[in-house]
């Protein structure tokens, strides 16, 4: 993808106000009125374009050597959940021990679709399985729009905030995050360039909420939180 995600960020970093947060904690920080993806990304390549055909080549690949540990982790992958993290941060990083993570990343989750999903709705890109009979996803169906992955977008939005939080796993953090995205192609559910636009998405929405007040005020006792819990310091 032609994109240079260091002048998108620039762009979505001025001048756009972020919503006013909720008492219920699921507002999103920004929608699609202040982070219209179809600014930032290139629409998706047609049906029958030889880029299309290729990804869908890839799909079949990915599907005849998937082994049935990879097909447990991309369904587990399926929910879209910071807990899923766990597997790198540790037994302690759950929901109950921890409710101000909790309840941030509530609103990081509500903000991926408030951005995401007008976009998919604008571009309606079929889903592999509607594209070829031979894929066979396992996970559960949808006809929603593929492109971008809302999965993929989520996946590095909390990878980014996570390595944010504990820097002393960035590297492990951000490696969990792309296996979280490349699971949807893994689960027959996504093409590839559906995750990498949702990569790109993620790092958008990251980069424009991550300097604000209104998202530190919340992110800071967040992070607090987290690094009291696994015995980190300040």
């Amino acid at each position: 993808m032609r994109v240079s995600v260091a002048l998108v960020v620039i762009g979505l970093l001025v001048g756009l106000p972020l919503v006013s947060a909720q008492a219920d904690g699921a507002e999103p920080f920004v929608t699609a009125k202040q982070l219209d993806l179809s600014l930032v990304l290139p629409p998706p390549s047609p049906v029958d374009s030889d880029e299309m055909k290729g990804e869908l080549a890839e799909l079949l690949k990915i599907q005849a050597t998937r082994t049935p540990d990879q097909v447990a982790q991309a369904q587990g992958d399926a929910e879209l959940t910071v807990w899923r993290f766990a597997d790198v941060l540790g037994p302690h990083f759950t929901k109950e021990a921890l409710p101000k993570v909790a309840a941030l990343f509530d609103r990081v989750v509500a903000t991926e679709g408030a951005v995401v999903d007008p976009a998919k709705d604008l571009w309606k890109r079929p889903r592999p399985h509607m594209v070829s009979a031979e894929i066979k996803p396992v996970v559960r169906l949808t006809t929603s729009g593929s492109y971008p992955s809302g999965h993929a977008t989520l996946g590095a939005l909390m990878g980014i905030l996570l390595a944010e939080m504990v820097p002393e796993k960035r590297e492990a953090i951000q490696t969990r995050s792309r296996q979280f995205a490349e699971n949807r192609m893994v689960a027959g559910i996504h093409f590839r360039s559906d995750v990498v636009a949702g990569r790109i998405a993620g790092s958008a929405i990251a980069f424009r909420i991550l300097p604000s007040d209104a998202f530190q005020a919340l992110f800071q006792p967040a992070k607090t939180e987290l690094r009291a819990a696994l015995g980190l310091g300040d």
